[in-house]
């Protein structure tokens, strides 16, 4: 017999008898009893008061007494017989690994710090920031439910054998239902073959089987992860990268561990995008089901360390106006202005480098378009997610077979093609996902005619957007570059110790000087980076065209202007945060604007 070992880390010896807790709650039921035949009820003699005194003198002391007998029995120290070789942390591990699903293990390195934890799906999936203090990097840690051996060759007996014997379609189902039935196979199968689990064993495998047939399998707690943008794996034997919005490029512990599972992996995405890759066409670029955008490879073809992939995640709830202040990208004012040039058909182009957030500041920004008007947008990969019912949503189709003389394989449809049958479909709004082409042409052609656009384009200034339009491979005529309205520049930079992303700039396009040919232009507003705040210059030619237009005088048009403001600003106070809120304040300004900014002015201003 082993040597007692206590579990507080104190001697070893007798072991000291634990109080029986039904003993001690016999002796209190005794001492009611004793205390109630003391009191005699003759309500006819005894005061109503007395009466009541003497029976809470009564349970006080019965409660006194439970509390007493309770906390004794509790702090007595336990002493529990151990095997010499299995320590008290290992015993107490252990222990919870059969109470829990998901067991958090301790960060045993000293140069390790846990910054944070989070449940994703509590309580099987947890992740777990950590911080190294010697390379000064964080490590962004996926925590899923541990499986014995016996369990992890079960699942794998339990994931063939459900591969041979659904018959069920899952892709018409909801998700809900998918899991139950998932469910309830695994206990058919479980009884079938008379195998008997534990509960938790139980939901360990079931979580594992859900994850792999309905979910992402490995990269499926990154795919839930609201905080991630981005999800980068460079091949096979090398830790997945993700974008993440607090710590940026983090390294994660995801990892494929050899070529075959990180082959089969990108063969088994594509087939749920829709699309085909193989050796033969070892390039892929599609919308996974949830809206995210795929790019990947596949094999040693065209990427020497193997398959890669990366996943742009797609927001269900896209950002609005209220988080693009929040987060500081614009001030109240420039929403407020842009809100302005879209009610009243500002053509807008978006330009900036790559991951400064374009297209979310484009989204954000339709959320203005007033609700009845007819919208198209036209995409490569769907990322604009709008509440409008009247919108149309286009995107490009890959063709098939090898290309053509022209560099189209049959039955291609791009962008230049849905430009050209979108204007037939009169649209009020406009928007193409990012210019880079021959549809540019067209692009300001339907300006030209009097259609609002808004379009994203690689460019970091207006000189370098001007460059690119006017060469190959678009040729735009300089002519045409009138007919934009507003330029917004935008990029990602350096505030303080992070990254962020900025506006820096709204420039309005007034016209073309005759005499130089050169764009005049009207910088608007401006960012500052030294004490990060924005500028605005002084002057707008767009509020003198509205007031034209409208006939509003200009203390018409600052009022206006303040209450789009107001409007904005109290969004962002109390925490509007849904893009449907937003759009339904939005359209309720527009329909009756006098009882919303009253409302909103009460609540702003008392």
């Amino acid at each position: 017999m082993a040597d007692p070992t206590t579990l507080d880390g104190g001697a070893t010896g007798v072991e000291e008898e634990v109080p029986d807790i039904d003993s001690v709650a016999e002796d209190i039921r005794k001492k009611a009893e004793d205390e109630a035949a003391k009191i005699e009820f003759h309500e006819d003699k005894a005061k109503e008061a007395g009466f009541r005194l003497d029976v809470w003198k009564a349970v006080e002391n019965l409660r006194n007494d439970c509390i007493t007998a309770r906390y004794k029995w509790q702090k007595k120290p336990r002493r529990i017989r151990l095997p010499k070789a299995m320590s008290a942390e290992e015993m107490e591990g252990k222990y919870q690994e059969k109470r829990v699903p998901t067991v958090i293990p301790r960060i045993t390195e000293d140069n390790w710090e846990e910054i944070e934890i989070q449940p994703i799906m509590e309580p099987y999936s947890f992740i777990r920031v950590r911080y190294n203090k010697e390379n000064h990097e964080y490590l962004y840690e996926v925590i899923e439910p541990q499986l014995t051996e016996e369990e992890e060759k079960l699942l794998e007996f339990l994931k063939d054998t459900l591969l041979k014997t659904l018959e069920y379609t899952l892709e018409d189902a909801t998700t809900k239902d998918k899991e139950e039935y998932l469910r309830k196979s695994v206990d058919a199968l479980l009884i079938s073959r008379n195998i008997r689990l534990e509960d938790v064993s139980k939901d360990r495998i079931i979580y594992y089987i859900i994850r792999d047939f309905i979910g992402y399998s490995v990269i499926n707690v990154l795919m839930v992860d609201p905080q991630i943008e981005d999800i980068s794996c460079d091949g096979p034997a090398i830790p997945l990268f993700i974008y993440h919005r607090k710590y940026h490029s983090v390294r994660t512990n995801v990892i494929f561990k050899n070529d075959h599972d990180l082959d089969s992996f990108v063969i088994g995405l594509a087939q749920r995008c829709g699309k085909h890759i193989s050796v033969a066409d070892p390039l892929l670029d599609a919308t996974i089901p949830d809206g995210s955008r795929l790019q990947a490879t596949l094999a040693r073809e065209v990427t020497t360390r193997g398959s890669s992939f990366t996943i742009r995640r797609f927001r269900d709830n896209p950002f609005t106006p209220p988080d693009i202040i929040r987060f500081k990208t614009m001030s109240v004012e420039m929403v407020a202005y842009l809100w302005l040039s879209i009610e009243h058909g500002e053509s807008i182009l978006i330009c900036g480098g790559t991951a400064s957030g374009k297209t979310t500041t484009l989204n954000a920004l339709l959320l203005f378009v007033p609700p009845q008007h007819k919208i198209i947008t036209i995409e490569d990969t769907r990322e604009i997610n709008l509440p409008h019912e009247n919108w149309i949503a286009s995107l490009t189709r890959g063709g098939f077979g090898a290309r053509g003389a022209d560099g189209k394989a049959a039955g291609e449809i791009d962008m230049f093609e849905l430009l050209k049958a979108a204007l037939r479909q009169r649209p009020q709004y406009l928007m193409v996902g990012e210019v880079r082409g021959k549809e540019a042409q067209t692009l300001f052609q339907a300006m030209a005619t009097g259609h609002t656009v808004y379009s994203t384009m690689h460019a970091d200034s207006v000189k370098s957007m001007v460059h690119r339009l006017e060469n190959p491979p678009i040729s735009l005529p300089r002519i045409l570059l009138s007919s934009l309205n507003i330029v917004l520049l935008q990029a990602q930079v350096r505030v303080g110790k992070g990254m962020a992303r900025r506006v820096q700039s709204i420039v309005a396009l007034v016209g073309i000087e005759p005499q130089t040919n050169e764009l005049i232009t009207n910088s608007v507003y401006s960012w500052s980076s030294a004490d990060d705040v924005f500028i605005y210059n002084g002057h707008s030619f767009m509020f003198e065209k509205i007031m034209n237009n409208q006939s509003m005088t200009s203390e018409q048009m600052k009022e206006e202007f303040k209450r789009r403001c107001d409007i904005i600003e109290w969004m962002r106070k109390t925490n509007v945060r849904n893009y449907r809120d937003v759009a339904k304040i939005v359209s309720g300004y527009y329909k009756d604007p006098d009882t919303t900014i009253e409302r909103v002015r009460q609540d702003l201003y008392g």
